[in-house]
């Protein structure tokens, strides 16, 4: 049994870089089930790059990415089976329903019609959006949409789900509920999580952290380990030590 399966995701020695420009040097990290790892950088630290390089939009010769133990360079196919992501520009069709948003989602995913009708209630149900099902996605706000696309997202039941920053443009009610939402699925279905965000506010105690900068890994580890060892009293503190110590 291949022990990176117990893992929803594991990145080695991964590099990048546009032309001679590097974008990212080797990074290292892994997610556990049920783990929420908040990808914390400022503008241009390189998440976006990363998460071009996880769901495949790019290709990096550098490195590795296993998605459920899979690797992504061998089988991308498989690999990206086991994948649900939430972009920071929205990708629903504005003209569309939100219950045909969905069902034209599943069918990529090979989803049957009654599969996908069932899996579409139970996701439109749990993020308080099954009675909006019949609407037209320009018709909803920025927190309702961004809970059509986690729904979306979750449809075939990946293990790991990304997030990059989801909640750019919205109000703090409907950032806060976002938030509490995808860290509940983390306890509930023991889904597995990587959430790039600059806002020290959408992170919980629990999770981990990967604090990401000039393209490196400046630290990682739990909230407590990550500002013990900048000796700081708050990861607000410790992020601005972080990334502040290291640019020049």
């Amino acid at each position: 049994m291949n022990p990176l399966s117990d893992f929803s995701l594991t990145v080695k020695a991964l590099s990048y870089a546009y032309g001679k420009k590097a974008a990212l040097t080797d990074i290292n990290f892994s997610i556990a089930a049920g783990e929420c790892t908040i990808l914390l950088g400022p503008n241009g630290a390189g998440k976006s790059t990363l998460f071009s390089l996880i769901t495949h939009l790019y290709d990096s010769r550098d490195g590795e990415i296993l998605i459920k133990g899979v690797e992504l360079k061998k089988d991308p196919c498989r690999s990206l089976a086991n994948l649900g992501v939430v972009f920071q520009q929205t990708t629903l069709d504005m003209d569309l329903s939100v219950l045909q948003n969905l069902h034209y989602h599943a069918s990529l995913h090979g989803m049957t019609r009654k599969q996908a009708s069932i899996r579409i209630v139970e996701e439109l149900e749990r993020q308080g959006m099954l009675a909006r099902k019949d609407e037209k996605v320009r018709q909803l706000n920025g927190g309702h949409r961004r809970r059509v696309e986690i729904a979306r997202a979750l449809l075939h039941k990946p293990s790991l789900l990304l997030l990059d920053e989801p909640t750019v443009g919205l109000d703090v009610p409907s950032r806060q509920g976002i938030v509490d939402h995808v860290h509940s699925l983390c306890e509930s279905d023991n889904l597995s999580v990587l959430w790039a965000t600059h806002l020290i506010d959408e992170i919980h105690p629990n999770d981990k952290l990967l604090v990401l900068h000039q393209g490196a890994i400046q630290a990682q580890g739990s909230v407590s380990s990550v500002c013990g060892g900048e000796s700081a009293d708050d990861i607000s503190r410790a992020f601005k030590q972080l990334t502040q110590a290291k640019s020049s």
